[in-house]
């Protein structure tokens, strides 16, 4: 047997396949693949291919209705693949090298996944177990994207398995986090806020290359309408009047800014954790940062060193830091209100892309949401007319 369908619904093959065997695989793949649209197939165990074997792969790429995916070659068959010119034509990626992250210090943690500092030159970005390969590439792609756009980024160069989960590998050197720099150098808590205030604003004078970055306003109006099995009618319109009204832009998005995601590397500040990276209105960022610096430590303040690193002080330090310095003012009340309404709507909006999300975790946000949140009673979203102008 060459071809063996796996539990996960992608196709193992076997051993060589060369002029000698080649009708038996060609017979084998096209019944394995028969009423399948997408088709992956797993290389791990092939040792050698033939152009025999080549003109095979070459009519079932013209074949398939859907996506045609070639995993885990090694180097000798990806080698095969790249001198023929089937890695222009098909989507073939190398086996992924296992990377231990034993005893690594965690310098980021997000919805998705952590951080870790491999050594002073790298950092992994290690994806939770339900995150998939593909999600992990993309997440590669966008990072690249944004340093194309202009945006200081660290690049991912591998895409790695760390035990069950995947994980992309940043080049760094001697690089910390804002947060790890403010506990250092508390000092410099509010100096630290303005650069992030810099950062955040070159950030938003980007432009994006649209066809490859998410629509955030798209994809937010897209989870709110997943909750309508779970939120009340007049709660989901309530977010997507809110979404739908903010007014379009093309220009870069982080999608998830705070301190523990902004490296500093020699005197330059450096994105990382580009998985939420999209175009869009700035106060998405805003009001993410708001939700993450500011909400979170006030609903409950032991929460600012687990998740963002720093004490709640520091965090309103920055935040207040970073506000003067993006709007160009010191009169930063009316921005933290806004900033507020977007936090609060990020808040809960959270469930629809949380991958360890399930009912009890959309109850909670819900609960919370309706009791001091958007949903609430009462709730001013009257300074939002001069954002939706």
């Amino acid at each position: 047997m060459i071809v063996s369908k796996e539990d996960n619904g992608s196709l193992m093959l076997h051993g060589r396949i060369d002029t000698n065997n080649s009708d038996q695989f060609k017979e084998e793949l096209f019944q394995c693949v028969e009423g399948m649209d997408d088709v992956v197939l797993d290389l791990a165990d092939l040792n050698y291919v033939s152009s025999t074997g080549l003109r095979v792969f070459l009519k079932l790429k013209k074949t398939v209705k859907g996506d045609l995916r070639l995993i885990n070659a090694s180097n000798e068959i990806y080698d095969i693949f790249s001198v023929t010119g089937f890695t222009g034509m098909m989507d073939i990626s190398k086996k992924l090298r296992n990377v231990s992250i034993e005893g690594c210090e965690v310098i980021g943690e997000g919805a998705n996944g952590k951080v870790y500092r491999l050594d002073n030159e790298t950092i992994v970005k290690v994806f939770n177990e339900r995150v998939p390969e593909q999600v992990v590439r993309e997440e590669k792609a966008y990072a690249t994207s944004a340093f194309i756009a202009g945006v200081p980024t660290a690049i991912s160069y591998d895409v790695v398995r760390c035990g069950n989960s995947f994980g992309a590998v940043y080049e760094l050197l001697d690089a910390k986090t804002v947060s790890q720099a403010i506990c250092a150098e508390p000092e410099r808590t509010a100096e630290y806020g303005k650069n992030m205030g810099a950062l955040l604003k070159r950030l938003h004078e980007t432009y994006a290359d649209t066809s490859v970055l998410n629509n955030i306003q798209e994809l937010y109006i897209e989870r709110v309408k997943s909750l309508e099995k779970y939120y009340d009618k007049k709660d989901v319109d309530l977010l997507l009047d809110i979404y739908e009204k903010l007014p379009k832009r093309d220009t870069v998005l982080h999608g998830d800014f705070h301190t523990k995601n902004i490296m500093i590397s020699g005197d330059e500040m450096l994105f990382i954790d580009m998985g939420d990276v999209g175009y869009g209105n700035p106060w998405f960022d805003i009001g993410g940062s708001y939700l993450g610096l500011i909400n979170i430590g006030k609903r409950d303040p032991s929460m600012c060193p687990r998740y963002i690193g720093i004490d709640f002080e520091k965090c309103n330090i920055v935040w207040e830091n970073l506000l003067k310095t993006y709007f160009e003012t010191e009169d930063i009340e009316k921005f933290t209100k806004i900033a507020s309404i977007f936090g609060d709507a990020k808040y809960a909006t959270t469930p629809a892309f949380y991958t360890k999300a399930d009912e009890r975790v959309v109850k909670h946000v819900y609960n919370e949401s309706k009791t001091r949140g958007i949903f609430r009673e009462g709730y001013d979203l009257s300074v939002l007319e001069e954002v939706f102008k």
